[in-house]
């Protein structure tokens, strides 16, 4: 309102330089700290709850408007339902929200006899999805979590209403032709290495690269809880030598194949969102999802990289309610 006022008093300079003054020395001045303080918290305020999956115990959420659609949140690596904490509640007044650690990841258990593959962290989800009774989900996708629950809207279409991905592991960005920067984490020795002893994937990429803001302690400690001990870094280890390069793991490379097919020719609606400069999906990937993928919507989010949730919380979670009022 002041500026409309300042905008009439154009006609008397005088009184607008006063005025300009007063808003320069602070005692006009609005509140001028950033209005995103608010939008990112540490805090996880969601009640954790445990099922028994395959003989192991997954931990989930399971909150919000039971009258809404179900939300089923899925992660990659090496977060967990944490990173979705300042997402979902913006979701959460409107729909149901349920959110899963994968096995080997956040609050779940941490099994030595599993090898973490692929195929191995999908039995657990579908298992999960099963138990829970969940039915006509929204998925909400990132990372790796966008392979697994892309491969179970494939397998169970009729089950799956809607689609929001971010940051996928899917065409145009893999399968990829040569390894790059994950060689590194590909080879067996520095491998183990960077990311079991020197804790890469945490320290390196989480906390101090693929984020654009500057976490709080107490997130650090959060994402670093669950990998305190060496020993339980092989889940982490496992992630990028499933990913599809050079058509090794031929497994996967056939399973993102198939998914790119599914996306084709799909009319399940799709919600891709995307930041800049983004690392899977920038501006031009997600032109071509458009161009190449059925009933999609694509959303800039903001800036970010590749865990463009702890940037931009606030834009992907009134994002995906929005996308959801116009598409159903």
């Amino acid at each position: 309102m002041i500026y409309s006022k300042i905008k009439k008093l154009r006609k008397s300079p005088a009184l607008l330089i006063l005025i300009m003054a007063l808003f320069s020395s602070g005692l006009l001045a609005q509140d001028r700290s950033d209005p995103r303080a608010g939008v990112f918290s540490a805090d996880f305020p969601y009640q954790s709850k445990y099922v028994e999956v395959k003989g192991d115990t997954l931990h989930y959420i399971d909150e919000g408007n039971s009258d809404g659609d179900t939300f089923l949140f899925l992660h990659g690596n090496p977060t967990s339902s944490y990173l979705w904490r300042n997402v979902m509640r913006y979701v959460a007044p409107h729909h149901r929200i349920v959110a899963v650690d994968n096995i080997g990841f956040g609050k779940s258990d941490q099994p030595t006899d599993l090898d973490y593959t692929f195929q191995t962290h999908y039995q657990y989800i579908e298992e999960f999805i099963r138990i829970s009774e969940l039915e006509d989900i929204i998925l909400v996708i990132h990372d790796w979590g966008s392979v697994l629950g892309l491969n179970y809207a494939m397998q169970n279409t009729a089950n799956v209403k809607g689609i929001v991905m971010m940051e996928a592991l899917v065409p145009p960005a893999f399968p990829m032709e040569t390894a790059g920067f994950f060689s590194n984490f590909r080879n067996p020795e520095t491998g183990k290495k960077l990311l079991i002893e020197d804790n890469m994937f945490i320290e390196g990429i989480l906390l101090n690269g693929a984020v654009t803001r500057s976490l709080s302690e107490a997130e650090k400690t959060a994402y670093r809880e669950p990998f305190l001990d060496q020993e339980k870094r092989f889940p982490v280890y496992v992630w990028p030598n499933e990913l599809p390069i050079a058509g090794e793991p031929a497994r996967n490379v056939a399973v993102v194949r198939r998914i790119e097919t599914w996306l084709r020719e799909s009319d399940t609606p799709k919600l891709i969102q995307y930041a800049d400069p983004g690392v899977m999906i920038t501006a031009e990937r997600a032109q071509w999802m458009i161009e190449n993928y059925r009933n999609v919507e694509t959303q800039f989010v903001g800036y970010g990289s590749h865990y463009i949730q702890e940037d931009n919380p606030q834009a992907i979670g009134r994002g995906i309610v929005e996308w959801h009022r116009r598409s159903y």
